[in-house]
């Protein structure tokens, strides 16, 4: 059975700014939500996106998947996006994965 709160996120907007938090798991059975809700922000680029993963405990390469997607959307649309507030073991499967370097907001130009 899932668990209500196993995932949820909240969005606040600040002057130029849109900051995600998310909390919980990331995972397949989360992604749906996840993808909602990353579809419209993509396509805000008159501000920087930053989700903050400060309170995420979990993510799959489902959740993954959807970081390189919003990175290539947001680098398509010349708008700034970056990940903030990495837990350590987040930021180590990142690093394994080598995606660490586009979520700094200065990515790499070849995807």
């Amino acid at each position: 059975m899932k668990s209500p709160d196993k995932f949820y996120l909240r969005t606040e907007n600040q002057e130029g700014r849109c900051t995600v938090y998310l909390n919980g798991e990331l995972d397949l059975e989360t992604a749906s939500q996840m993808r909602a809700a990353m579809s419209t922000l993509v396509e805000l680029t008159d501000r920087d996106l930053v989700l903050n993963l400060r309170d995420l405990r979990y993510i799959d390469s489902t959740g993954i998947g959807i970081l390189v997607s919003v990175v290539k959307a947001r680098h398509a649309k010349s708008a700034p996006f970056l990940v903030e507030a990495i837990p350590p073991n987040i930021r180590k499967l990142f690093d394994m994965t080598g995606i660490s370097p586009f979520l700094s907001g200065s990515a790499p130009s070849s995807y």
